[in-house]
């Protein structure tokens, strides 16, 4: 047979397997437990916190209590910690010596930065905690992202497992493919290699950080993680924005904790990933607040996709009169941004904060695709959508917020998801909290003269004009549509 044949031949089962592939990867079912909806319950003793980095008098100011708050129900608890987050490493170009060779291309886009040492932190209260009660079950499930999917160690989570904290790392094949195009070649023809500890190539996250391998970098290109951002003890919760990640130390977050019997179906929705990745927790019971009473506003888990539809629903059930109100670090959904345009259409009034996109742990962004759905907003919004950005100083605001101010009630999500296709159409794996909260409760009054002393710069620097990021750009516009359709983003 001719060369040229053969090539075609193979070439063409190539094709038709990586196509095969990807259309599993995108439709395939998801492991049970994954995209869950739970029911309302009645909660009381509902905590918002939040960090917050402005400019006050000339000066940065950090205001940060989430993870004080963490520590604090690390130290309390009695039978029972479970912690599941994404981000979870010191890795950041720190102060570079002057006589330092760096690259070029990246020496231009780097800032010398020092940030809190999060991630010792945890990992001190947690080892400290289990050395002082070795009968307690601490649970850590975290994403490979924070070994650079097996490229080397991660020397916080080696302590944790030298001192019996069961760790599981998730296994992102489990889940569908955000990334189809790529991920069906993948997983026909690279994934079957493994990985070696054994890098080559310069660690993108920080020059001074082990090399990583090609085989982890193509495996990287699948775009996808276990995204959320949960700590759950037998006492209490928390689900947040914020990751225990040195270089997101200074990022704005919101977290929510929780007592109840929510915690219950926190703890399912942990216990599928763990069993997704090859771990079995054994079955707990959380108890409710028997003789106590019952809580006004209502709260329930929604994980993965079900975030999407819900979000998507709330804001269609809105009518004029309503009021949104929305902060988030990534607004690209193009069925969200629709159902603004349509609440818009029907008067109802939109706020709409947005982080500008512009910096990335020391390194610079495009402003994609932020500003492209800014100004799509803003053109489409019958007048009745405002946007401001974050006045972010290098860190980023990274809340993930709805708000929706009706006429008895307001409704309220909020936790890990940002609003992108990857995040809430069930591709990651996320965990948001939605609450239905009567006129005059703490949590509302909180939640509005949070949202209130952002937008209005109440004794602070917190947000800027639109016009100070306005990207008109034709160009980006198309480029932001293709990666969110395709999936072929970092968001």
């Amino acid at each position: 047979m001719h060369p040229k044949k053969i090539f075609k031949f193979v070439f063409s089962i190539v094709l038709v397997i990586s196509i095969c592939a990807s259309l599993y990867g995108l439709y395939k079912p998801l492991p049970k437990g994954i995209s869950v909806n739970g029911k309302y319950h009645d909660v009381t003793n509902v905590e918002f916190l939040n960090d917050l980095t402005y400019q006050k008098d000339g000066k940065i100011v950090h205001e940060q209590e989430i993870f004080n708050r963490v520590y604090k129900m690390i130290d309390e608890a009695e039978e029972f910690i479970l912690v599941d987050v994404f981000l979870f490493n010191d890795e950041y170009e720190r102060i570079v010596e002057q006589t330092q060779t760096i690259p070029e291309e990246i020496s231009t886009n780097v800032k010398s930065v020092n940030y809190p040492n999060i991630s010792e932190q945890l990992t001190n209260h947690l080892i400290l905690k289990k050395q002082q009660e070795p009968d307690i079950e601490i649970i850590f499930i975290t994403d490979e992202i924070n070994t650079f999917y097996g490229s080397y160690s991660s020397h916080f989570i080696e302590e944790l497992k030298e001192n019996d904290v069961k760790v599981v790392y998730t296994d992102l094949t489990k889940l569908r493919d955000s990334n189809p195009i790529y991920s069906g070649f993948w997983r026909s023809f690279l994934q079957w290699f493994g990985t070696s500890d054994r890098g080559w190539i310069t660690n993108p996250f920080s020059l001074d950080s082990p090399d990583v391998s090609l085989r982890s970098y193509l495996e990287l290109i699948n775009f996808k993680a276990n995204h959320r951002k949960v700590v759950l003890t037998d006492k209490e919760a928390i689900v947040s924005s914020a990751n225990p990640h040195d270089p997101s130390g200074y990022h704005s977050n919101i977290a929510f904790v929780l007592q109840g019997e929510i915690l219950q179906d926190i703890f399912e929705a942990e216990r599928a990933v763990a069993k997704l990745s090859g771990t079995e927790i054994k079955n707990r019971q959380f108890t409710g607040n028997s003789g106590k009473e019952r809580g006004k506003i209502k709260a329930k888990v929604i994980t993965e996709g079900e975030i999407g539809k819900e979000i998507q629903q709330n804001i269609l059930n809105t009518s004029n009169g309503d009021e949104i109100k929305l902060g988030v670090f990534y607004l690209s959904d193009r069925n969200v941004i629709e159902s603004l345009v349509k609440a818009a259409e029907k008067g109802v009034k939109i706020k709409v904060i947005l982080d500008p996109n512009k910096d990335a742990f020391g390194r610079k962004k495009n402003g994609i695709p932020n500003r492209q759905v800014a100004n799509e907003l803003l053109n489409k919004g019958n007048g009745n959508i405002e946007v401001r950005w974050y006045d972010t100083q290098g860190e980023q605001f990274h809340s993930k917020f709805l708000m929706i101010n009706k006429k008895h009630e307001t409704i309220v999500t909020g936790g890990s998801a940002n609003f992108t296709r990857r995040n809430i159409r069930d591709y990651n794996l996320e965990m948001n909290i939605q609450f239905i909260i009567p006129h005059g409760e703490a949590l509302e009054i909180e939640m509005n003269s949070y949202f209130s002393k952002i937008w209005n710069n109440e004794d602070g620097q917190f947000t800027v004009d639109y016009k100070k990021y306005q990207d008109d750009s034709k160009w980006k516009k198309v480029l932001y549509r293709v990666q969110e359709f395709t999936g072929l983003s970092t968001y």
